[in-house]
C-alpha cells in the first residue's frame, strides 16, 4: 500500500496545503540532527526539559534559524531520556515522522480534507502528549496523518468523524510539560493503516522494525515538500 499511496500523494502534490504557517523552505528553517553524530547532544542531561529546550534554541541560533525540521527514519539518541522508549529488549530509537521545532502555540493545519479518526492525551513523560489523528481518502485509498505534542486545548470540541476541511486549523503546538514534556515541536506522521489503534500509533520503532514501519509510515515530506529533507 505504501508505494500506491506515495504515487497518489505525488499526483496530488499541488493540492496539499501547509501543515504550519511557516515557509519550510525559507532561510529561517534548518535541519536538526538528533543522532549520535551530533556533538551538541553529548554530555547533556536531556531528561531536564528546560535544558533540552535551551539546547534546541542554541542549535537553531548556531544556524541563524528559528525553526528546525527533520527526523524521518533518523536513529536518535535523545530517546534515552525516557523509559517510554525502552519497553522492549531492543530500545526504540528510529523516528517515523518529521518534527517541526517551532514556538509553542504555533497553529497546525490539516494539509488535506478529511475527518477526525481519533485523539488522546498520551501523557507519559516523553510520549506524544495531546495527539490528533486524521483520516483522509484519495481516489478510494484511505490513509492517516498524526499530529503529536499539541496543546491541551487542541483536544476540545473534537469527536470521532468530525469533518475537517483542507487548511483548517486543527491544533496548536503545545508548551512543555503538557506536550509530553518536550521542547515545543510538532511530530507529523503519515500512516497507511492504524492496526486497530486509536489516539496513538508508534512514532518511534526499534532498528529491527524499521523496514516494516517504513512501509506503514511513508516519508511525511510527501506532504511537507521541504527541500531541507531531500
Amino acid at each position: 500500500m505504501s508505494s500506491s499511496l506515495i504515487a497518489l500523494l505525488q499526483k496530488y502534490a499541488a493540492a496539499i496545503s501547509s501543515v504550519v504557517p511557516i515557509d519550510l523552505n525559507g532561510s529561517q528553517v534548518c535541519r536538526l540532527d538528533f543522532t549520535a553524530a551530533n556533538n551538541w547532544l553529548k554530555h547533556k542531561d536531556l531528561r531536564n526539559t528546560a535544558a533540552f529546550n535551551q539546547l534546541v534554541s542554541e542549535m537553531l541560533a548556531a544556524q541563524n534559524a528559528t525553526v528546525g525540521i527533520g527526523g524521518y527514519l533518523e536513529n536518535r539518541t535523545i530517546y534515552n531520556r525516557s523509559t517510554h522508549f525502552a519497553e522492549q529488549e531492543e530500545k526504540r530509537s528510529v523516528h517515523l515522522g518529521v518534527d517541526i521545532w517551532a514556538e509553542a502555540l504555533t497553529p497546525v493545519f490539516s494539509p488535506l480534507a478529511g475527518r477526525v479518526h481519533s485523539f488522546r492525551d498520551n501523557a507519559n513523560f516523553g510520549d506524544y502528549g495531546p495527539t490528533i489523528i486524521l483520516e483522509h481518502e484519495l481516489e478510494g485509498q484511505t490513509f492517516y496523518t498524526l499530529y503529536g505534542h499539541l496543546a491541551q486545548t487542541s483536544l476540545t470540541s473534537l469527536y470521532p468523524g468530525k469533518p475537517i476541511a483542507k487548511g483548517e486549523t486543527i491544533a496548536q503546538l503545545g508548551p512543555f510539560p503538557e506536550n509530553g514534556n518536550w521542547p515545543p515541536h510538532l511530530h507529523f506522521q503519515v500512516i497507511t493503516g492504524m492496526l486497530g489503534m486509536e489516539g496513538d500509533f508508534p512514532g518511534v520503532c526499534t532498528p529491527q522494525q524499521q523496514d516494516r514501519f517504513a512501509q506503514l509510515c511513508p516519508n511525511p515530506n510527501l506532504l511537507l515538500h521541504c527541500h531541507y529533507l531531500q
